[in-house]
């Protein structure tokens, strides 16, 4: 009777063992698809904003294709193509929604961080115009100093010399006769050291700030921005497959965009809104993009953007 007892309880036990083993095999699969499903899905750049832009892309859509089916309305008199999906506003041409400053911004060229600012339709002549002197500043400072940087190379590395030589003089105990070769003092080794630093800092400043500025000149006479220029790139390609040939709406010729960008009217106007410093506002509101009389255009068609 005791052995029954004992076998029964031994059955029970082992039950009760084999029900939370299988409990605890199902926990530690429902953890381990959890891991893998946060490891997966996981993004440090996602925050609540992401979270909530991503809800709202429904209603950007119907936004979206709601304006083009009923057109778009004009909203104080502002001309429009299109209605941003962010501000939920008529957009004009050439306006882009800029996700740093949170506004759209009339014919955007790019955020700027070291301006903390959009480069747009009113500062864009400004922005060139300081990568441009700032380009030239720094050339003449590499060019007219390059005699003292060679000068304070020169001087390092004969200071690196002596340095050397005092070492083989003070590790030798055996010579007392000669006395160490004079060594540069603290301000002498810091002023070559400045003018080194300083030449190679204007010279990377120069082929930087060069190539950007060369980046926006091209731009410039091909009457584009930053953003235009990959949006015609693509619309170049399209077009090109289809036979046809695609022509820029707001190009007016290499002259002519040199002379709406920096508002030149008169060969005066050369010198003194481009050479020298001038507070003449853009042409034309940015809202509308039509040639002014003093640029000869010969465009007929052209294809909007």
């Amino acid at each position: 009777m005791r052995n029954i007892r004992r076998l029964f309880l031994r059955c029970l036990r082992l039950g009760h063992r084999r029900k939370w083993t299988k409990v605890n095999l199902l926990t530690d699969y429902v953890r381990y698809c959890r891991l893998c499903l946060v490891s997966l899905a996981y993004n440090s750049f996602t925050d609540s904003d992401v979270v909530i832009e991503s809800l709202f892309e429904p209603v950007y859509w119907l936004v979206d294709h709601v304006t083009r089916w009923f057109g778009i309305q004009a909203q104080k008199h502002v001309p429009s193509v299109s209605v941003c999906r962010k501000c939920i506003a008529p957009k004009p041409a050439r306006t882009h929604h800029c996700s740093i400053c949170n506004r759209c911004i009339l014919k955007m060229d790019h955020h700027c961080p070291w301006l903390n600012n959009c480069v747009g339709h009113y500062n864009h002549r400004y922005f060139f115009s300081f990568c441009l002197f700032m380009t030239m500043g720094c050339i003449y400072c590499s060019i007219s100093s390059r005699v003292m940087f060679r000068d304070a190379y020169a001087a390092i590395e004969k200071f690196k010399h002596q340095e050397k030589e005092r070492l083989k003089f003070a590790g030798n105990e055996t010579i007392y006769s000669q006395t160490p070769p004079p060594t540069f003092t603290f301000r002498e080794r810091v002023f070559h050291k400045c003018i080194i630093y300083l030449w190679v800092l204007c010279s990377s400043v120069a082929l930087a700030l060069g190539a950007l500025t060369l980046w926006h000149a091209m731009l410039i006479t091909r009457g584009e921005t930053s953003i235009e220029r990959h949006i015609n790139k693509k619309e170049r390609k399209r077009l090109l497959a289809m036979g046809k040939v695609f022509y820029n709406p707001y190009s007016y010729g290499r002259g002519g965009n040199w002379r709406l960008f920096f508002g030149v009217q008169t060969k005066l106007h050369w010198i003194s809104r481009v050479l020298l410093p001038s507070s003449h506002s853009a042409y034309g509101d940015g809202l509308t993009w039509k040639p002014p009389s003093w640029i000869p255009t010969k465009q007929t068609s052209v294809l909007a953007i």
